[in-house]
């Protein structure tokens, strides 16, 4: 089935951190999909809404109604991240929330792209809220199945476990780890591709020592996870002032200047 017009709503997995373009914006996974497809249908049109920092209320309030407005055909929707992370959130209730999005978009008639997150076993915050994110991605799972929305398992892609997949904030993927969601999400759109998102990671010449792991986290405590705790704490994101970097459907040809990290 093709689409031939998407429209991708939600946080800073979809806007493309830490991907960055030649303008020194972002591109992403949504961004490679898309000249993917726009490669099969000259009149293809896309639209990027997401917001890196957005909370799942955030995204549904602001950006799904939107989206059902432009009377796309396809839409990506991920969301509940950065919500997870937060201390006191339930998997539950933020699983109800995002049903019920799905449940309106499918209801215009819209098809719906959700996404399982990954294994955060070995990012050093998140792994925290490992169950969380594992309970949650099980309730994505049945909401697909209720409403024949389709679903990319971030869990299930094991090439993700691999650290050259993850940029050094250890929160957002790198440039290849984006470029494998893309092809693992053709491969759920139908979409064919030159590239398998399965290919082997090249081996490593030398495994770093244990003193070099132990100042990569120090360093990495205090260059990304400080900051993070004192956002939290004064009720700020890293999206405030940011709007999105392709607000309006249109084919590639007419893209806009990408939102400027």
């Amino acid at each position: 089935m093709g689409w031939g017009s998407w429209i991708a709503v939600g946080d800073s997995f979809t806007e493309g951190l830490n991907d960055g373009d030649e303008d020194g914006g972002f591109r992403g996974w949504a961004d490679r999909l898309a000249e993917l497809m726009g490669e099969r249908d000259p009149g293809f049109r896309y639209a990027n809404l997401a917001v890196r920092g957005k909370m799942m209320d955030e995204i549904i309030n602001e950006q799904v109604p939107l989206a059902i407005a432009a009377n796309a055909e396809l839409v990506t929707f991920c969301a509940g991240g950065n919500d997870l992370i937060v201390p006191g959130s339930d998997a539950d209730e933020l699983a109800a929330r995002i049903e019920q999005a799905i449940v309106d978009m499918r209801a215009a008639g819209i098809d719906v792209l959700i996404f399982a997150g990954p294994d955060p076993k070995a990012m050093p915050m998140v792994r925290r809220v490992r169950a969380k994110v594992a309970i949650y991605n099980e309730h994505l799972h049945a909401i697909a199945d209720r409403h024949g929305a389709m679903i990319v398992d971030l869990w299930a892609m094991h090439v993700l476990g691999d650290a050259r997949a993850w940029s050094d904030d250890r929160l957002h993927f790198s440039p290849e780890g984006h470029r494998r969601i893309a092809l693992r999400t053709a491969e759920v759109l139908g979409i064919p591709t030159d590239a398998d998102w399965r290919e082997p990671w090249p081996p490593q010449e030398h495994s770093a020592s244990w003193l070099k792991l132990r100042k990569a986290d120090l360093d990495w405590t205090r260059v990304h996870l400080v900051p993070w705790v004192k956002r939290q704490l004064r009720g700020e994101s890293t999206g405030d002032g940011v709007t999105p970097k392709r607000p309006e459907l249109l084919p590639l040809g007419d893209m806009s200047d990408c939102q400027k990290s």
